[in-house]
């Protein structure tokens, strides 16, 4: 009786090991997708800003409906760039920075505008998301969403 005991014991312990293996994977994983979803959310509210602000007169700070997007910057969007205090990467005065990644525009001159985001989160060296939104007029169907 005393080894079925014991036995059972074992087997118990080693159930629940692996439950709690599982179950950290499982978290593990939901976290890496939540953190893409932030990313993207982020990305493309930037990107619907971007069009506020191309839509907008000229008079009141916006691009005044112009071909490009010269001269559109993070700051004039309301967001603040630079390094912020919550994070350990840096963060250049051209860059916006919140929790969930850095984001940079690009291609202001000619051509459509690019919103890219570097995700924080990271296995080992690699950084596991790097969304890239593509802005190519004011409607909501010239954005466009890549996720590596």
């Amino acid at each position: 009786m005393g080894q079925q005991q014991l036995l059972l014991l074992v087997l118990g312990i080693v159930i629940v090991g692996l439950a709690v293996v599982v179950g950290i994977q499982a978290f593990s994983e939901n976290q890496k997708k939540a953190n893409a979803d932030a990313v993207v959310n982020d990305a493309i509210r930037i990107s619907s800003d971007a069009q506020a602000w191309k839509l907008k007169p000229a008079a009141f700070g916006g691009g005044a409906s112009a071909v490009e997007w010269t001269g559109l910057t993070f700051n004039q969007m309301g967001y603040e760039t630079g390094d912020q205090p919550y994070s350990s990467a840096t963060a250049t005065a051209t860059e916006y920075e919140n929790l969930n990644a850095i984001y940079a525009l690009s291609n202001q001159v000619a051509g459509p505008l690019t919103i890219t985001a570097t995700s924080y989160e990271t296995d080992g060296s690699t950084v596991l998301n790097l969304i890239v939104v593509t802005v190519a007029g004011t409607q909501p169907s010239d954005i466009s969403t890549t996720v590596n």
